[in-house]
């Protein structure tokens, strides 16, 4: 898409005789320590005084070593590895690279540990923190490198080291964009590939990368042998490198880090399995903002390198002024630089050829010979178009070129520079191939062949560049006197935090499409959680079934279920789950998202049947049709509703729950029911207290009530276990469902009250709904909360507001509102409040400034003590915004709170970590506005906690003290000018949950000036249990009611696990090869995460759980009734199994044994193993 004079949204031989460029199976030296800086200084190595100091430093040593002798940990180390107990080793921290030294400095790096707590933070050179209080934001224009600076080098800086550049041939193919991912595969993306192999085939000197597997999957099954054999040998000899080799480049603001890793397993295994490649550099350039996360899930995979395109303009140039655009990029709570990763950020506007050659993009377009032709792309905007290569203009062509790289080579530290050379869907015929190779051949032939121009260039892929420059840092030093660096590769600066919000010109925030879609978005979390209750399923019922009949039913769901892993990761796509595509491809992700839930469900209600019954049974499991999902979704564009159970006299329905949390789950449950007459039993026969409310109807002016009732009661279920109950009508031997009461403002003649509820008029203008720990006031008149009143007297004033922005250029990725937003709420509408003993609900159907209200909400508590449940408030905002009067409005909520938190709030990254935001002025109101994937809080130095938990991802912003407003949906008519061609109107009805937690800290907060907080524990299982909730199932037809029921519990945990393990997944990551796989590699992996917390909180927050730190987790003895075999640690894409390697831990010890591991803080590790039932 031309736009800025870029591209869409952004905008024979080979060797060089004894060349500084070594070929791509030359292998990286790493974990070199400093060695001084980069110009000959006292400390070289070869001046008198370093020779004294050395001196001196070795007269020290052996005094210190005749004093205190060998140290203890190593003179004993040989006597106790072996007399130790190997059920007693532990999975322990590697020792760190470099130890730190623990101190606060005023580069806002500080290393202040938390007194008392579980995470420090890590000591960096840089934080983006630092860089956004020291950017002024002015947006100066540079000229020909109009977001820089006009550029210039002296002619001396190659003297010692040559200019070494590789240029790298690349095309972006997005799954799904524009067309859909498959018309971009039959109208380019398979001829694209079709020429790399014909044109790389042609001359050994070519190289290119590639990295999305998605559509190199469906090429390899239209390939013929022949096609595929040339593929793998050019990927073998190291012509063509599969970078990232994900599923798909995925959006990271918006996904959650379960969906990341498992496009990138997807991806990656594929890769594996077909071709023999283990990618190990990461590509991605496209998504819009970086998150840290994804360092952390790279460097957990394998990956050493990363390259990066689309960060904030100014901070581009302010890393380039100091040659910082490559750097370590290291986890904020990371002491020990176990997380580091290497990094390349591009400098310039976009990663099409105008903007990679150098610092002029008038002079780089003349270099995409693919404009010269009738090839179908754009002339060069700026007049002058490229020609063709000849004797005769190759000297001229070839200064001019290497000047632009000579320029670009000034923005980094050492002289192996990186020139991509690509850009959408580029390279779709031999022709266009030609032209750029045959050209660019010349040209890099005359300059090599000219040794006084100090330069070598040839073609290279991603692993040619990061080798050469590894290879070049250990040679030289680059390092700055002072700087902190790493151990990781020396010569570089560290830096932690992440690169949200970006911008690529102006003022122009790409903050938009953290909302766009949100329907989608919303879907997508279904669909990962349904997903992953699939996976444990299949996982157990191959663990308990193996050779029995019921291992039939997940191996022949085997296909569904890789599709569904398909649907899932395609949609992590940085234009699927971001909401910025085409309708008609919208639609598709739907539908293919839709399809695979609906797969899903039928098997996790098969699945059921067979791990509540017997094993042993020999009917086929595939036709078990006793279960149905509790919800049913008729279409993809359209919420899940429940199924309305129909109970006769006498009759019951049995209703399953699964609980695919670590722990035991005690919370309020709800069905739908025709009648209000109802009971509950448990599965051992005891009657269940329940309550039925009226249910109640969104978007209904005037008939809110359905005519059919929420049954509520406790449900206790074990951790990752079933359990069942009884809907029953008309038994004798327990107490009918208690009615709640209903009352309504502003008066009894608005509403029919529905039967047999009792409804009284609710005076005066505030309303409360209350349990044991806080009072909500309520204003009935507007039907907004005003303040919450605690069990301790105290108060949190919680101003609730809905509003709306209006915009001018606000399109699927940029916000770019005219003002600040206004209130649409008036004195009016209906307000109804409904109490029983398990929950307590109050409803609004609010008057609005606009013809049709474009949300109703209802604010609910739930009265169950000693539950975590009882602590929160639950709010849920009915969305529709269709019609006319909502073009080019963006709807929000906003908290209004008394906490002091100086406009500096937090929100996660991917469901995985925090990130401090503050509201700066110098940035307008779309910059100050973030990626809310699931969690933000507000936070003042007394320690109050205001957190919103998210059931989707949204974008969140707090513009004034003690405001934390969270945007809910966005319809705008125009494009935004990235491309897309079409403003966001495809909106849908849809339901937003928030989860609401006040805490108030036990322990005294240090200044949280350069300190990024943490999630309590409680807050992390309020999180857990709204992106995990109960899958709940229903029996198909009636039933008498049991007098005896039989066993309706599944408990495959031996115990609940502690508070602070999470159990990401546990899968089986190739069903199909199940059956015969067993003797060569185990079958099973689960990945198992160590949640950080804030340990200035309560550490269980009222939970009655334990923590790692005080009940250590034997994960031998995880299963009661499967025994865990040949358990070992792998990479989270599961294809390598060196921990060390990874950063992760060592294990001494056998960990085939049974052993108590021990993860870090902030670790997720993955697992191999084998479950087989015990005998």
């Amino acid at each position: 898409m031309p736009f800025f004079y870029g591209n869409r949204r952004g905008g024979a031989g080979g060797s060089f005789g004894h060349t500084f460029l070594p070929t791509s199976n030359t292998k990286p030296k790493i974990l070199r320590k400093s060695s001084g800086t980069r110009r000959r200084n006292p400390f070289s190595p070869s001046s008198t005084f370093f020779a004294i100091g050395i001196t001196l430093s070795l007269l020290l040593f052996f005094a210190v070593f005749l004093r205190y002798g060998v140290p203890s940990h190593l003179s004993s180390s040989s006597s106790s590895s072996s007399s130790s107990n190997l059920k007693n080793s532990q999975l322990v921290r590697r020792p760190s690279i470099r130890r730190s030294t623990h101190k606060t400095d005023g580069s806002g790096a500080g290393v202040a540990k938390r007194s008392g707590g579980e995470i420090s933070a890590a000591r960096v050179d840089i934080t983006t923190k630092d860089l956004y209080d020291r950017i002024e934001f002015l947006d100066i224009d540079g000229g020909a490198w109009k977001q820089g600076w006009q550029v210039k080098y002296d002619g001396n800086e190659w003297d010692e080291e040559k200019l070494k550049v590789f240029v790298v041939p690349h095309s972006h193919n997005d799954p799904g964009w524009k067309l859909t991912v498959d018309e971009y595969y039959n109208r380019q993306s398979r001829h694209i590939l079709d020429t790399i192999v014909e044109s790389l085939s042609r001359d050994a000197r070519r190289k290119f990368i590639w990295e999305e597997m998605s559509y190199l999957e469906k090429w390899w099954r239209d390939a013929s042998d022949l096609k595929r054999e040339r593929f793998t040998n050019l990927v073998k000899n190291g012509q063509l490198e599969i970078v990232g080799g994900g599923w798909v480049m995925n959006d990271e603001a918006n996904s959650h880090y379960f969906a990341i890793i498992d496009q990138i397993i997807e991806g990656n295994m594929w890769l594996n399995d077909t071709i023999g490649f283990v990618p190990k550099n990461s590509w991605s350039i496209d998504p819009f903002g970086y998150s840290a996360t994804m360092a952390y899930l790279l460097r957990r995979m394998g990956f050493r390198n990363m390259l990066i395109q689309r960060t904030h303009y100014e901070v581009k140039k302010e890393l380039s002024l100091h040659k910082n655009l490559e750097y370590i990029w290291r986890q904020s709570w990371d002491v020990d630089e176990t997380t580091d990763i290497f990094v390349h950020m591009m400098p310039f506007y976009s990663y099409d050829i105008p903007h990679t050659c150098g610092p002029e993009p008038a002079i780089c377009c003349q270099f995409d010979f693919a404009r010269m032709r009738s090839f179908g792309y754009e002339y060069c905007p700026w007049g002058i178009s490229p020609v063709e290569t000849s004797p005769s203009n190759v000297q001229e062509r070839a200064s001019k070129l290497l000047d632009q790289y000579r320029k670009k080579s000034t923005l980094y530290r050492t002289n192996t520079l990186l020139v991509p050379l690509g850009d959408d869907f580029r390279y779709v015929s031999v022709d266009e191939a030609e032209a750029q190779f045959r050209n660019y051949q010349l040209l890099f032939d005359y300059i090599n062949s000219n040794p006084t121009l100090r330069a070598e260039v040839k073609f290279g892929t991603l692993d040619d560049y990061f080798v050469t420059l590894r290879e070049e840092a250990e040679r030289k030093n680059y390092s700055l006197h002072g700087e902190i660096g790493s151990g990781e590769l020396s010569g570089f600066p560290s830096l932690s935090g992440d690169f949200f919000t970006y911008a690529d010109r102006n003022q122009d925030y790409f903050s938009g499409y953290f909302v766009s879609r949100p329907f989608f978005k919303a879907v997508d979390r279904i669909l990962e959680q349904t997903l992953r209750a699939s996976e444990i399923m299949v996982s157990f019922v191959l663990g308990y079934c193996q050779k029995l009949q019921c291992s039939r039913l997940p191996i022949s769901f085997s296909h569904k279920l890789t599709a569904a892993r398909r649907s899932l990761a395609l949609f992590q796509h940085h234009d699927g789950v971001t909401g910025t595509a085409k309708d008609h491809v919208v639609e598709d992700y739907g539908t293919r998202m839709h399809t695979s839930l609906q797969d899903l469900q039928i098997f996790l209600s098969r699945a059921v049947e067979v791990l509540l019954g017997d094993i042993h049974d020999k009917r086929d499991p595939t036709v078990l049709a006793s279960f149905e999902p509790e919800q049913t979704r008729s279409r993809y564009d359209v919420q899940a509703v429940h199924r309305i159970l129909d109970i006769h006299e006498g009759q019951s329905h049995s209703v399953v729950f699964f609980n695919p949390l670590e722990q035991t789950r005690v919370e309020v449950v709800m069905v739908i029911t025709s009648t209000p007459d109802i009971s509950v039993i448990d599965s051992n026969g005891a009657c269940v207290p329940s309550q039925v409310s009226p249910e109640l109807q969104p978007y209904m002016k005037d008939k809110i009530f359905t005519g059919h009732h929420c049954l509520y009661w406790k449900a206790s279920v074990p951790p990752m276990g079933l359990e069942t109950y009884y809907v029953t009508r008309g038994f004798k031997g327990c107490e009918k469902a208690a009615l709640a009461e209903v009352k309504i403002w502003p008066d009894l003649g608005s509403l029919t009250c529905p039967f047999p509820y009792t409804c009284s008029k609710l005076e005066g203008e505030k309303a409360e709904i209350r349990n044991a720990h806080h009072t909500i006031v309520v204003d009935a008149t507007h039907g907004l909360i005003e303040q919450i009143i605690h069990k301790d007297g105290r108060k949190t004033v919680l101003g609730e507001e809905i509003g709306m922005y209006s915009s001018i250029g606000s399109g699927a990725y940029l916000f770019k509102p005219t003002g600040e937003a206004r209130t649409i709420i008036e004195k009016g509408g209906h307000f109804i409040i409904s109490s029983g003993p398990l929950v307590q609900e109050s409803y609004s159907v609010p008057k609005t400034k606009c013809s049709k209200a474009p949300v109703s909400h209802s604010t609910r508590i739930y009265k169950l003590e000693n539950t975590m449940q009882e602590l929160l408030i639950e709010k849920e905002y009915h969305v529709d915004i269709l019609g006319g009067e909502f073009n080019d409005r963006e709807l929000i909520v906003r908290f209004k709170t008394d906490i002091d938190n100086k406009r500096i709030f937090y929100s996660d990254l991917n469901g995985f970590q925090m990130s401090r935001r503050e509201t700066y002025d110098k940035i307008p109101i779309q910059g100050n506005y973030y990626p809310m994937p699931s969690l933000a809080f507000l936070q003042e130095t007394s320690g109050r906690r205001f957190s919103v938990h998210s059931r989707q991802s949204l974008g969140a912003a707090s513009l004034k003290n003690g405001w934390l407003e969270i945007m809910l949906d966005r319809r705008l008519v125009n494009d935004d000018g990235r491309g897309l061609g079409q403003g966001v109107m495809d909106n849908r009805p849809m339901n937003v949950v928030f989860q609401i937690l006040i805490e108030s800290n036990v322990s005294a907060l240090h200044s949280t000036k350069y300190l990024t907080l943490h999630p309590s524990i409680l807050s992390h299982s309020v999180g857990a249990h709204l992106n995990y909730p109960m899958h709940a199932f229903v029996s198909r037809k009636e039933e008498a009611i049991p007098s005896k029921p039989s066993s309706g519990t599944f408990a495959p945990l031996s115990s609940s696990l502690p508070c602070d393990l999470h159990i990401v997944n546990l899968k089986v990551p190739q069903p199909l090869k199940f059956p015969q796989a067993q003797s060569v590699e185990p079958r099973f992996a689960i990945f198992l995460q160590r949640r950080g917390w804030d340990s200035s909180y309560c550490s269980r927050g009222e939970l009655e759980c334990s923590l790692v730190s005080n009940e250590p987790v034997n994960y031998f003895n995880i299963f009661k009734d499967l025994s865990v075999q040949n358990m070992k640690p792998t990479s989270l894409n599961l294809l390598h199994d060196d921990p060390e390697m990874l950063g992760y831990a060592e294990q001494r010890g056998n960990v085939g044994q049974e052993v108590n591991m021990v993860l870090n803080p902030m670790e997720i590790q993955a697992f191999k193993l084998e479950l087989q039932q015990r005998t």
